[in-house]
């Protein structure tokens, strides 16, 4: 199985093996740092894959702290964090992203699989560049952004769409999308057509399905947006949630199955995935 990509990713992965050697040798993460250069509070964020480590000696000085000897596990660990290092396709947009949007494209990224659910509007990966214009440009005078944001944040999101298609490991993608997300109109008919054409043409990727849960089903619904990522084993799934002031990142185990059993709920709710072309298509004809 290929190994976790991008550099969120590696960071991640190195933090998940050091809390697992911090746990082995029983040290509590006060007692980690005793004496070292960094507090138990950044050890925590290490862990956690929200910062790295800024150089390999101090990664060597936690490794001699929990013990470890064999030169193969510690070249392995030397390599992830070598990875966690190198910048990501996005760090060159980092002037205009939103605190938080990094570490979400990094993640995004590096997932092999995403479950998604999209009530309010057509899912970022599956946007044409037209549609993503268009709910920037109506956003752009309420949010007092600019035009090169504007540009800039569509370049964004067009760049993300490659993690579909990629030769490597693309991802794979299960995107179930509320009706009513699919009828609101952004942008103009035309707009909106041009954007179910380009959901039909991602369906044909074998590593991509929608489905769509109509309007009119009496079933389950939540007003949050979603995402579950999955990146492999020993990696732990990550949740990422919505709100209206940013976005929250979670890999506690209750809150995955919380997720996942919604997940599960709006799913089996949806229309099946093989009806979602002719769907799209009849809302063409209606729009």
């Amino acid at each position: 199985m290929a190994a976790p990509t991008g550099p969120t990713v590696r960071r991640m992965q190195l933090g998940w093996e050091l809390k697992r050697l911090r746990d082995k040798a029983g040290f509590t993460l006060a007692e980690a740092v005793d004496g070292l250069t960094f507090s138990p509070s950044k050890l925590h964020r290490v862990e956690n894959g929200l910062t790295g480590l800024k150089t390999a000696a101090e990664l060597r000085t936690l490794l001699d702290r929990y013990g470890v000897e064999d030169e193969v596990d510690i070249d392995f660990l030397m390599q992830i964090h070598r990875d966690s290092l190198n910048r990501g396709w996005w760090s060159i947009y980092r002037s205009v992203l939103p605190s938080g949007m990094g570490m979400h494209i990094g993640l995004e990224s590096g997932a092999r699989t995403s479950r998604t659910w999209q009530p309010h509007v057509v899912f970022g990966l599956l946007q044409t560049e037209r549609y993503a214009r268009e709910m920037f440009l109506t956003a752009k005078p309420v949010e007092e952004t600019t035009t090169e944001f504007v540009e800039r944040h569509i370049q964004i999101r067009m760049e993300r769409k490659k993690a579909l298609t990629r030769r490597d490991n693309p991802m794979e993608l299960w995107v179930i999308q509320d009706e009513a997300s699919l009828r609101r109109v952004v942008g103009s008919p035309d707009v909106m057509r041009e954007q179910y054409e380009e959901v039909q043409t991602l369906l044909r990727l074998d590593n991509v399905t929608v489905q769509i849960l109509p309007m009119a089903m009496a079933t389950y619904r939540t007003g949050a947006n979603f995402n579950l990522w999955e990146f492999g084993s020993p990696l732990p799934a990550v949740v990422q949630t919505d709100a209206i002031d940013g976005s929250d990142i979670s890999d506690k185990e209750t809150t995955i199955w919380s997720f996942s059993r919604r997940f599960e709920a709006l799913r089996a709710g949806a229309l099946a995935p093989g009806e979602t072309p002719a769907f799209l298509q009849r809302l063409a004809r209606e729009i």
